[in-house]
């Protein structure tokens, strides 16, 4: 991995950075192979406006000279057991001509700084198995667990928008 480039800079998006959040959801789905996923159906500005502005969902990108070459999305969780909270990594890519140049390993050392503003007291993040460079990146930052992870189908008969 080369160091981290000078000319590199990450970024938390606020609500008003819908171009950044914009560019951030093709990079995702270019890096993912599932750009229709993440270029089809987005939602409209009033919905990341208020995603962004949100307590609870974290956006940070990762710039090389005003262009977004990577980022993450993450979620806090608050706690019921005792007064504190998670952030587990929902996604997190890097642009494929910028990988192993540190940017993913810069994200997350942000994303720490924010955790630890907020009293969180983990950062959690899913790998699937065969995805061995973010199997080999989450192992340098973490302490690996086995799991098992299962998607729970929910069919509604309504479609609705959650409010902010």
């Amino acid at each position: 991995m080369s160091p981290v480039s000078v000319d590199l800079s990450i970024r938390q998006i606020s609500s008003n950075d819908l171009a950044l959040m914009d560019a951030l959801l093709t990079t995702f789905g270019e890096a993912f192979d599932e750009v229709e996923t993440y270029g089809k159906d987005r939602p409209d500005a009033d919905y990341l406006r208020g995603l962004l502005s949100s307590e609870y969902f974290i956006a940070l990108v990762a710039l090389k000279n005003g262009i977004v070459v990577g980022g993450l999305a993450a979620y806090e969780l608050k706690k019921f057991e005792q007064k504190r909270s998670e952030i587990y990594i929902y996604d997190l890519a890097v642009a494929a001509g910028h990988r192993r140049e540190g940017i993913a390993t810069a994200l997350i050392q942000e994303l720490k700084q924010i955790a630890a503003s907020r009293a969180a007291y983990v950062i959690y993040v899913q790998a699937d198995i065969g995805d061995e460079p973010a199997i080999e990146l989450y192992s340098k930052l973490g302490i690996r667990e086995d799991v098992l992870h299962f998607d729970i189908e929910v069919k509604s008969s309504h479609n609705f928008a959650p409010q902010f």
